[in-house]
């Protein structure tokens, strides 16, 4: 019997489907690529968010002002710009060294976003 359930189990192992699905993992790496997720700037729907308030000096008035720091919308990005944007990161973007199919799934989870919201 114990040879049985260990033969079904090997061959179970290797027919068994993945593990997560596609867009499981794009959630995954939406949430959580490399150590911060794209939701904690860019919002939970790819929408743009506030990053940080702040004050500085202003040259030109003299004058101590407010300040934003906002991380852009990216929902509606094309894929060649969303692909650049992650491949050679700006100002606070962190590096995130995400393989082509990793950029191409997490693209295709964002666009999913305004896909859901012209159902609604």
């Amino acid at each position: 019997m114990r040879n049985f359930i260990l033969l079904f189990l090997l061959f179970g192992s290797i027919f068994a489907s993945d593990f997560i699905t596609k867009n499981e993992y794009a959630k995954m790496l939406y949430s959580n690529p490399r150590g911060i997720g794209c939701d904690k700037c860019h919002g939970k729907k790819g929408e743009g968010a506030l990053i940080a308030k702040f004050k500085h000096f202003d040259k030109k008035s003299n004058k101590i002002v407010d300040g934003e720091l906002k991380a852009p919308r990216i929902n509606n990005l094309d894929f060649w710009k969303f692909s650049e944007a992650l491949k050679r990161p700006k100002d606070v973007m962190p590096s995130y060294f995400l393989t082509d199919e990793e950029t191409l799934l997490l693209y295709e989870y964002v666009k999913n976003f305004n896909d859901n919201k012209d159902k609604k």
